[in-house]
């Protein structure tokens, strides 16, 4: 392990554990939210704001002339780095930046995302064989660096369209209707008649491919779908949408616990407001239900005691950051469309994802050749951790461009919740 990072969270941790107060800490303005209840936050707007300049200066400084970014690198510089490539994840920084840019216009960003966006297109989307009308998303093994077969993922087109949409709020007309209601035709494609989904297409395996089953795909295949409705306005994305979610509730009954599911959060959040016009495969009641379940998981399965100070927040027990991102994007996102019979479950949240916040910041690297980086661990565990592993530590240093684009994409949700709009 590098000596200076060891040096580094040895300090930090030292200073945590002065209890002196974190940097940023206030109390809520008089306009926020009434759930808040004067509960004191963990960070200031500024703080919030500078985070997340942060994290969208790493993403813009990260992407390559063509398009593509530097996917993964490591601050350790004695750590070997794989060469891979992720489409999904690409797509999914589109997304962050795209929202970003919504908020705060900026020509770097803009320019970025132009650059991003026709990666994606050139490289990886094109049609299925013999099926013009359907584009899917296509992991190249040249681009991916994996030794797999040429494969379309059903999380790929769900994401692709998140990232192609959000870019037509930042600058219509970048990508036509036509060619959007084409990848939404191969989400379709994918869908069985119980709502679920083929989580792969693989030409050489003959096709659709269920063989493995992804835990985020169909959520992510929902909220693409939705957001097509949005433009689109065709029921038959609504109601595809509808049924996925529908299929997931119905798989998930009767659980007292069920997988962190953020990305079925965030398509439900978009769901809500447009399922009576679709024929419900589901009472209302029950979408809401999977909704609160997910939730309650996510709160339960936080550790109920940290090590030391720099991991509260944390939602697993080993400071990683990502998992936490996550599950903040979904609980900020069921927070908002709760009904108010579940202003219990409502309340319970804020403190989690105020922590949870605070934890991805202390977490954010702020100086330096990686300012705006988010590691995978917020440390290197030590020696006596009961979760120590040689191989977790050489990872901890790490920082993937999904790891930067899960905690924009909470910090971004965070401040909508809590300040609105600038």
């Amino acid at each position: 392990m590098n000596y200076r990072l060891t040096v580094f969270a040895i300090i930090t941790l030292a200073w945590l554990q002065t209890g002196l107060p974190l940097k940023g800490i206030s109390t809520l303005p008089a306009t926020a939210s009434a759930d808040m209840n004067n509960v004191a936050m963990p960070v200031t707007i500024d703080r919030l704001k500078e985070a997340m300049d942060l994290s969208v200066a790493y993403l813009v400084k990260n992407c390559l002339e063509n398009g593509k970014f530097k996917y993964r690198i490591n601050i350790d510089p004695d750590a070997r780095v794989k060469p891979r490539y992720n489409m999904l994840r690409h797509a999914g920084s589109i997304y962050a930046l795209a929202s970003y840019e919504k908020v705060y216009p900026n020509r770097k960003t803009r320019q970025t995302l132009k650059r991003a966006t026709a990666f994606l297109k050139n490289s990886a989307i094109s049609p299925i064989p013999e099926r013009d009308d359907l584009l899917a998303v296509w992991s190249h093994p040249e681009i991916t660096g994996r030794r797999t077969p040429l494969q379309a993922k059903l999380g790929g087109a769900g994401l692709g369209l998140v990232a192609l949409l959000s870019m037509e709020k930042v600058s219509s007309g970048t990508t036509s209707i036509e060619y959007l209601r084409k990848m939404g035709n191969f989400i379709l494609f994918m869908q069985k008649t119980d709502g679920s989904f083929y989580s792969k297409y693989i030409p050489s395996k003959g096709g659709k491919d269920d063989s493995w089953v992804s835990l985020y795909y169909p959520g992510e295949a929902a909220l693409g779908l939705l957001m097509l409705y949005e433009k689109d306005r065709s029921l038959k994305w609504l109601q595809a949408a509808s049924d996925s979610i529908a299929y997931l509730a119905q798989k998930r009954k009767g659980k007292k616990e069920v997988e962190a599911d953020h990305w079925a959060l965030l398509a439900t959040a978009k769901l809500l407001p447009y399922y009576h016009l679709c024929q419900p495969p589901l009472p209302q009641k029950a979408i809401e239900h999977h909704a609160i379940q997910i939730s309650e998981s996510i709160l339960n399965s936080r550790p109920k005691n940290y090590i030391n100070s720099l991991y509260v927040g944390c939602f697993t027990d080993d400071g990683r950051t990502t998992p936490t991102s996550i599950r903040l994007e979904g609980l900020l996102a069921a927070k908002e469309f709760l009904a108010t019979e579940h202003s219990a479950l409502r309340k319970r949240i804020i403190p989690y994802v105020n922590e949870g916040i605070a934890f991805l910041l202390r977490a954010q690297i702020r100086s330096g050749p990686y300012a705006g980086g988010m590691p995978r661990a917020i440390q290197v565990l030590p020696a006596n951790h009961p979760q120590f592993d040689p191989s977790f530590n050489r990872r901890a240093t790490e920082i993937r461009i999904d790891y930067v684009q899960h905690a924009l994409s909470a910090m971004l949700q965070y401040k909508e919740v809590f300040y609105g709009a600038p």
